[in-house]
Formats: C-alpha cells, structure tokens, sequence
C-alpha cells in the first residue's frame, strides 16, 4: 500500500534520515497491544512487516476495529498533540516487526529544527484526517441503519 500518509510518501528522503537515526528496531508477536486508549502516549512506531488493528472503544461493546495498518505506515498520531493521551487502541493481528522512535527525542529534533518540524506536523495532521475519516466510515457501517452510504 502507498498512500500520503506513509513515512516514504509523507517526508522528502533528507526528513526521513533524519527520523530514522533515533529509530529502535522492535517486534510483537500477533495478540500484542500496542497501547490503550486514554493512556499516555511517548513512542510511536513505523510497520516494517505485518499488520496492526486500530480500535476504538464502544460502550457495551467489543472494540470497533476502524483500520488496519500494513508496511510502512504511522501507529499512533496522539504523542505529536497534548495532552498526549492514546485516542484509539492498537493490536498486532499478526506477527509485526516496526520501528519504535520515542516521542519526546522526535518532538525535541522538531522544535531544534523548524523545517523538519513542519515536514513531520504535515505527516502527522495527514495522518490524523485520513484516521478520522477511517473512523467515521468504519463507525457508519457499524451502527447506521445504511452502513456509510456514498462518501461524495
């Protein structure tokens, strides 16, 4: 999958080195959580391999699976906004290998350098619209008594 929102479409190659000189090579067997929603969010990670399910907490219910992420793409936005808690809960649905970055290293290199700065807010805000559009559509199938219906 390529789309805007991964790290090799969304940062010009000199961001990217810059990024992935504070990542940490890191692995979850399937059935992992990744995190919680409501709770604080210091790290994010890239997907090198597998796969990992974004939720959301439902009332009554069994969380509702809004995305799945593959190779390449962004888990978790909620570090890059205060008050930096978790929005959505994440779960490896099969073996992942990713890359880890600890989010207090990447928001110190974004305030020491404005541009890179601004290249990862970018990535990150474009992460969040596709999320937030992913939410809505996943939640309107769920619940809506026509499901989504047409997007345009």
């Amino acid at each position: 999958m390529t789309s805007a929102t991964t790290l090799t479409s969304a940062l010009e190659p000199a961001h990217r080195e810059r990024l992935m000189r504070l990542a940490r090579e890191v692995s979850f067997e399937a059935g992992i959580r990744l995190f919680e929603e409501g709770r604080r969010a210091d790290r994010f990670w890239i997907v090198r391999t597998g796969t990992v399910a974004l939720d959301l907490h439902v009332p009554g219910r069994r969380p509702a699976v809004i995305e799945t992420l593959g190779h390449g793409e962004l888990v978790g936005w909620s570090w890059h906004f205060p008050p930096h808690l978790w929005h959505l809960g994440a779960q490896a649905t099969s073996p992942v290998r990713a890359w880890e970055f600890d989010a207090d290293a990447v928001l110190r290199l974004c305030a020491e350098d404005a541009e890179f700065g601004r290249a990862v807010a970018i990535w990150v805000g474009q992460v969040v619209a596709q999320r937030l559009h992913a939410s809505r559509v996943r939640l309107l199938d769920l619940y809506a008594p026509y499901g989504s219906g047409s997007l345009m």
